[in-house]
């Protein structure tokens, strides 16, 4: 089995790519989006904790982002691999999914970031949360305000990363279908 994490700033176009990407490959699509928003609906624990982040813009904590995936990981074991998308997010949680997919026996195989400029992304998520339902996508203080918490605690992985060489970035402006060709030229030279 193995694991690719798509990585890039809230509306990047991770989950859009995942869909694709997922078939492509047989991987199961992890997203960190739908698994809290999962929880949040079932109220379950950790999602009554996450919303209260969530609720203000902010990161979820570690702990909490750490335990939903670690249940989804084992959960899904079915297909060739994992595709996470939105997590990692912090150093922390880097070494905590590492860890996960060595005690699964998963091979880490590369960090792929979708690059967009933060005017672009700005527009796509106000679009997005005409539909979404989502408080965080509706306020535009509270998406620049999530792109301050990625700057300080997410950037951060793409040196984390390259040091390890595992990390590669693609264009993410553009037709979904010259994203999805972009990505796919990497990934199948990682495969």
């Amino acid at each position: 089995m193995i694991a690719i994490v798509l990585f890039g700033k809230p509306g990047a176009g991770k989950g859009t790519q995942a869909q694709f990407l997922k078939e492509k490959y047989n991987l199961t699509h992890i997203s960190t989006g739908d698994v809290f928003r999962f929880n949040l609906k079932n109220d379950t624990e950790l999602g009554k904790q996450a919303k209260v982040f969530i609720d203000k813009g902010e990161l979820v904590p570690d702990e909490i982002t750490i335990n939903m995936l670690a249940n989804e990981v084992a959960n899904n074991m079915d297909k060739a691999g994992f595709l996470f998308d939105g997590f990692p997010r912090t150093i922390k949680q880097a070494e905590a999914l590492e860890e996960l997919l060595q005690e699964k026996n998963i091979k880490f195989v590369a960090t792929i970031g979708i690059d967009a400029d933060d005017e672009v992304l700005v527009s796509r998520i106000l679009e997005r949360g005409k539909t979404s339902g989502r408080s965080d996508d509706q306020d535009e203080n509270k998406i620049r305000n999530r792109y301050i918490e990625y700057n300080e605690k997410t950037a951060p992985l793409i040196k984390y990363y390259e040091e390890k060489s595992k990390y590669t970035a693609v264009d993410g402006i553009g037709a979904i279908e010259e994203v999805t060709e972009r990505l796919s030229k990497v990934i199948d030279t990682l495969i």
